[in-house]
C-alpha cells in the first residue's frame, strides 16, 4: 500500500509543483476579487443609506418606539427616500 502511494507521488511529481502554483494563485485571485466585490457592495449600500432623509425631518422623533409620527412604517428605510411628508427641520436660532 505504501509503495503504491510512493509510486503515485513519484509519477505526479513533475506535475505537482506547477499544479500547486496555479491553485495557490487562483486562490489568492479569488480572495482578492471577493474582497474587492465586498467593498464595492458596502460602498453602494452606504450611498443608498445616506440618501434616507429621516434624521433631518421635523417629524422624526429619534425614539426606537416611534421613529416617525407621520409614517412610522417606512421611517429609516429605503422607502422613505421619496417620502411626500418630509419637512426639513427648522432651526429656531436661524436668522433667515
Amino acid at each position: 500500500m505504501l509503495t503504491l502511494f510512493y509510486n503515485t507521488v513519484q509519477i505526479l511529481k513533475p506535475i505537482l509543483v506547477p499544479l500547486c502554483f496555479v491553485v495557490a494563485w487562483t486562490f489568492f485571485l479569488l480572495l482578492g476579487w471577493s474582497l474587492f466585490s465586498s467593498i464595492r457592495d458596502v460602498l453602494q449600500r452606504s450611498k443608498v443609506m445616506h440618501d434616507i432623509p429621516c434624521t433631518n425631518c421635523q417629524f422624526f422623533t429619534n425614539d426606537y418606539r416611534l421613529k416617525c409620527t407621520v409614517r412610522p412604517h417606512i421611517a429609516n428605510t429605503e422607502n422613505a427616500i421619496g417620502c411626500l411628508d418630509y419637512r426639513g427641520k427648522e432651526n429656531p436660532f436661524s436668522l433667515y
